[in-house]
Order: C-alpha cells, then structure tokens, then sequence
C-alpha cells in the first residue's frame, strides 16, 4: 500500500511538494514518469532512466496485454523483474488507448475492439483491466475510464462520466484489496460542473489516490488549466493527484501551481526521436543548420551525460546520419530536463517561493502563446 505524505502548499500558490512511499522506494512530488509503454522507456535502458533523476516509470495495461500477455509478465516475476526496474511503477488502465482505436465500440459492459496483434476480437472490461494490472504487479494501478474526444458536447461528455463512475464502483468491487493502490479517475471534458460531479462521487470511495483525466486530448493549454481548476479543489489534500497525460513543460508549470503532483507523458522521448530536444531557453530542433559547428553543450545549465560530454555539433552530425545514439542522447537530455524541472519546482515550494520561480522559469523559457522565442543560444 502507498502512503503519500503533503509536506507543503506554497504561501501564495496551490503549489504542492510532498513524498509519495511504496514498497519499491520513495518518491518526491511534485514527480514526472517516464513513460515505458512496452515496459520500456524508449530508447533508454533502465540505468540511463535512473541516472536522470526519475524514480517511477509508467508502463501501458493495453499494449502488455496483446504482447507479451499479463500471464508471461507475471511468470517472469512482475513488471519489475521484467523490465529490470527497481523503482515504483504505475500502470495505465489501457482506456485511453482503447478509446483511440477508430474500430473501438464502447459499451455498458466494456469496449469491445480489434486486437492489432491478430485482429481477434477483444472485449475490454473494468474487471479485466484490474486483473491484467494485479498480474502485471505495478506498485499504482488506475481505474477503467471512459475519455471522450474533443470537442465533444456536454451531453456526451455527461454519458463518459456516467460511464466512467459506473466502470469505477466495478473496478473497486474487482479490486477488493489494499495493493497495489487503485487511484480513481476524474472525467468531464471542458465542462466545469461535469468535473466537479465527477470528482465528488470519485472521491466518495475514498481511494489511496486521484487523477485528473480527459485532457491531452487536443483541448489546448487553457483548456487543460481550466479543467484542472475546475478539479483540483474537489480532490482531498491528503492524497497524491495525477494529471494524467501532460504535457509539455509550460503545462506542468501551470498544473503544479494549480496542485497537481505526478504527471506522465511521452513527449520527451518522442521529441526525442524527432530531434526537438529542451532547454531552459526553449526548445531547439538539432537538424538545424546552425548547430552543425555549434561546439556548446546542448543545454549549458544541464548536467546530463549527453551535456557533460558532447557538443550540439555532435548531436547535429547524428540526428543528419540517423544514427540511433543521437536519439538515445535526445532522450537522455529531456528526460533529465523534466525530472530536473520537477526537482527545482518541489524545491521552490518548500522555500516559499513558486511565484517567483513561475516568473524565472517563463522570463527564460518563454510563455505560452506568447512571441517565439528565438531557439538555443
């Protein structure tokens, strides 16, 4: 069972740090994880996503089930063995990524779809997602869910909360034990008294944690913001709060002053693999010309193994060549650059002093819809 212990609120902020305890290992929030669809982290091995800093990863109930299967994974001793990680990990229920399917046939029961694996047919249900999670063994397991697109109306988005509670009591009843920790999931699109419903029945099973969903989902930045205000304040302050999904830096920045504490999301190591790598001055594409005799590191500020000991003009020559270490070294970079950020937020809090690192972070990174900044030095 977890245990999440609140440490502090900023004075002028909702911003939160706190510790969240497992049985493999502490985690400080506010936290970033990785996210290991296949039980992977791409392009990195699990050492190289430990010497980033990141202390949980994530891992996708969906894709483990079609291959390898839960059964092998758990015969092999649990995700943890599998994968050869020793820190917490968190499973997705695999809803997002059923819904995403265009042959996806949302039902009372559960979502019936087409395997991608062997084109059999396949009907997903909160029970069956909680069975394939306690096998797979993660430390953190989420409830089925239903995440309607965007835009969507109200009325549909009041049928996917209704679903979405419903699919929860079952998940609860299928669960019936204290480990791993089953987090419930808040749904309700852009509509504020949607949110608020959702999270008032969510938090009446007094579950170990809670998350914010239906974001990521092309809604934009204010959009996301908007619906997390319009959570947040429903959620218990003494359990840890997920906002699943998000996002790129300047969304996190929003979210943690708005009290959310865990994030996942895959776009450093995508970025990665498109060569867009962050810094503190904003983002920089390395298959620009400019940096082909460009011999700074990629962020100055950075102590990752690819800033320590190569040069952008190095990172420009792979990405050119399609060398996969140019990849692996992206991903290293922003990988470290999330965990990083995490780390300097938790300890802004503790000092007081998130609105002043909020203005720091946007005076060097850029804001939101603002001008373009200028990329690298």
């Amino acid at each position: 069972m977890i245990r999440f212990i609140h440490e502090a609120t900023d004075a002028s902020t909702g911003a939160r740090a706190g510790r969240l305890l497992t049985a493999h290992g502490e985690v400080e929030t506010p936290v970033f994880m990785p996210v290991g669809t296949q039980a992977a982290v791409r392009a990195m091995t699990p050492e190289q996503v430990r010497r980033t800093g990141a202390r949980i990863v994530l891992a996708n109930t969906y894709h483990l089930a079609l291959r390898p299967g839960e059964r092998l994974v758990r015969k092999a001793g649990g995700l943890h063995r599998f994968m050869g990680w020793d820190g917490p990990v968190l499973t997705d229920s695999g809803g997002f990524q059923v819904f995403s399917l265009p042959s996806a046939e949302v039902r009372d029961d559960g979502v019936r779809f087409k395997s991608e694996v062997d084109g059999s047919q396949i009907l997903l249900t909160p029970e069956r997602s909680i069975e394939i999670q306690h096998a797979l063994g993660a430390d953190v397991i989420m409830a089925f869910d239903e995440c309607v697109e965007y835009p969507a109306s109200e009325a549909r988005a009041r049928d996917g909360v209704d679903r979405t509670l419903a699919w929860l009591a079952r998940c609860v009843a299928a669960h019936g034990r204290a480990d791993p920790a089953l987090f419930g999931i808040v749904q309700g699109s852009v509509y504020p008294e949607l949110r608020r419903r959702c999270a008032e029945e969510v938090v009446r099973h007094d579950l170990p944690g809670y998350a914010i969903g239906g974001v990521s989902v092309g809604e934009g930045h204010d959009e996301m913001k908007r619906a997390v205000e319009a959570t947040i304040g429903y959620l218990p302050e003494d359990r840890p709060r997920y906002l699943m999904g998000v996002g790129l830096p300047e969304d996190m920045v929003e979210a943690v002053e708005r009290g959310v504490d865990m994030f996942d999301c895959v776009i450093p190591t995508r970025y990665a693999r498109s060569a867009t790598l962050f810094t503190r001055r904003g983002r920089i594409r390395m298959t620009q010309r400019r940096y082909r005799n460009d011999f700074y590191p990629i962020d100055a500020s950075c102590t990752c193994y690819a800033c320590t000991d190569f040069t952008r003009a190095y990172v420009h020559h792979l990405y050119a060549t399609n060398e996969i270490l140019g990849t692996i070294l992206g991903a290293i970079h922003n990988v470290t650059f999330y965990v990083s950020l995490m780390a300097e937020m938790r300890d802004a809090v503790l000092r007081g002093e998130f609105g002043a690192f909020k203005t720091s972070f946007y005076a060097d990174y850029g804001r939101p819809g603002g001008q373009k900044r200028s990329e690298g030095r």
